[in-house]
């Protein structure tokens, strides 16, 4: 897929999404959340950058993390993500905090301007990893950290045939490379080529709970990187494609509803 014709789909395919995101995943992310702010050791007074924000999942915890003498910058790609995080730091008088729209591989923020920059789960969506993990480095003081979460192996990631099943009913794949960074030394490598000293890259296993088919479905097609695509498609078809990912799934059900396997990876970069 061209650059160009990627970022387009997910900018528009997460503005689709940012409603149903905290409902969907909020709690299925938090292991891998919660490893990442293990890494960050966030400090009061610190500035942080947090990179395909989404709606502040982690920027929140960021700024509560670094205190009023702090502050946290959320970027992310998708207009509708940053209307609901810049809501969200009002409605609640949350003062150190800013949310902007912008490019993960073309920040508009000055050099070593920061002490930490987060990526959580959104480097899978850059048609360049490297060139996203290349402005982190560049907005990053001397010493600085850059943590990134991804999704892991392909393999271990039981929900991973939702995008067999939505790139066969449409002209072009969704996200091409979405399990590549998962790989072995794949973001170890990527964080050296952007210049960083790799500190520690660790794996999570972990699973997706849903309580009912309409919670698997609606997070797996609603709430994340194909939902511009299956709002898109008719009923029926946004139904077929249910029912076959449910098919696909149909191993990890258990009595109160579904337990899908997952892996995460965090990987911690040095200026």
């Amino acid at each position: 897929m061209e650059p160009a014709l990627q970022r387009r789909v997910q900018r528009y395919g997460w503005d689709k999404a940012a409603a149903y995101y905290e409902n969907s995943w909020q709690q299925q992310l938090k292991p891998a959340h919660d490893a990442l702010f293990d890494f960050a050791n966030i400090q009061q007074g610190q500035k942080i950058i947090d990179i395909a924000c989404g709606t502040g999942l982690i920027s929140f915890r960021a700024a509560a993390a670094t205190g009023n003498k702090g502050f946290v910058l959320g970027t992310d790609i998708s207009d509708k993500m940053v209307e609901i995080a810049d809501h969200t730091s009002k409605e609640n008088s949350i003062n150190n905090i800013r949310f902007e729209r912008m490019d993960a591989e073309e920040l508009k923020v000055n050099d070593e301007e920061f002490d930490v920059a987060i990526c959580g789960l959104g480097l899978m969506y850059a048609p360049s990893p490297v060139n996203a993990l290349k402005e982190m480095y560049r907005v990053l003081k001397k010493g600085g950290i850059c943590i990134a979460a991804v999704w892991g192996k392909r393999d271990n990631c039981g929900w991973a045939d939702i995008f067999e099943i939505v790139d066969k009913r449409v002209s072009s794949e969704v996200c091409p490379m979405f399990f590549n960074l998962g790989n072995d030394n794949v973001l170890e490598k990527n964080l050296e080529l952007a210049g960083f000293s790799t500190g520690k890259i660790k794996k999570i296993q972990s699973t997706l709970d849903y309580n009912s088919d309409e919670t698997a479905c609606a997070a797996a097609f609603e709430g994340g990187p194909v939902a511009l695509a299956y709002f898109k498609f008719p009923g029926n078809v946004q139904k077929e494609a249910c029912e076959e990912y449910l098919t696909s799934i149909g191993k990890y059900k258990t009595e109160n509803g579904y337990s899908v396997p997952g892996e995460f990876i965090i990987g911690v970069g040095i200026k």
